[in-house]
């Protein structure tokens, strides 16, 4: 039941598609504060386990994708709230119906982790009258099951200090990439495993790939137990 690549998409994202973000609403992320205390709370040094680093991953998602919706435009600029991340001023959303959209894709990559089933994950930025694919971010996951992984040691602020290199970077777009001409919107696909349990809310999508993109790879950042390899593949002015 599923592509070559095994991309999914959630069926929700068809209601995000056919709407633009407009409102400002109140911050409403007490959820990503809870995270940022636990986060701050963890010992300095320590091994780190399967579930530590899809926690950690998942998060880092999370802050990846609200990033790039303010970077680009996505959604209003008003629609988000400064909050301190990785020792760094970051944008969320308070949009509720996106924060309930996101929270149900991360939920579910969070369950592919814990399985070592994710291979990827997308954000695909496409025009709204165009209906061209404009942008694509990629994260690549790479898993490590070895018993010396399990074993190995890495401190929570190396981690961090990767982390926020790669979300620099995001920040730093605006200088490469071209000016989005038109309204856009955005789709989260997943690629997993052939053999891996997919909730019926979930659908197979071609990869949404780029006719001759030009590519800039970004840093990527390592628990130990998942190393994750990150760029942005965009359509180039005049192509």
């Amino acid at each position: 039941h599923t592509l070559p690549l095994n991309q999914l998409q959630h069926r929700t994202t068809s209601s995000l598609i056919e709407r633009r973000s407009q409102a400002s609403h109140d911050l409403t992320s007490n959820h990503h504060y809870s995270k940022t205390h636990q986060m701050a709370s963890v010992a300095t040094r320590q091994p780190i386990t399967l579930k530590g680093s899809t926690e950690i991953v998942t998060e880092f998602f999370g802050y990846a994708v609200n990033s790039i919706l303010f970077q680009r435009g996505i959604y209003a600029q008003d629609s988000f709230k400064p909050v301190k991340k990785y020792e760094m001023q970051l944008m969320l959303t308070s949009d509720k119906e996106l924060q309930v959209y996101l929270s149900q894709i991360l939920k579910q990559v969070t369950t592919w982790l814990m399985k070592s089933t994710v291979k990827q994950l997308t954000l695909v930025v496409t025009g709204i009258d165009s209906q061209e694919v404009l942008e694509r971010w990629v994260f690549d996951v790479k898993q490590d099951d070895s018993s010396e992984s399990a074993k190995s040691e890495k401190s929570v602020a190396d981690i961090k200090s990767e982390i926020r290199a790669i979300l620099l970077q995001v920040t730093a777009s605006v200088s490469f990439l071209p000016l989005l001409q038109e309204p856009c919107t955005f789709e989260l696909l997943v690629s997993i495993d052939k053999d891996a349990a997919v909730p019926s809310e979930w659908e197979t999508s071609d990869p949404k790939y780029i006719d001759n993109a030009q590519i800039v790879k970004l840093r990527s950042f390592s628990t130990t137990v998942h190393k994750v390899d990150s760029i942005v593949a965009f359509k180039a002015d005049g192509c």
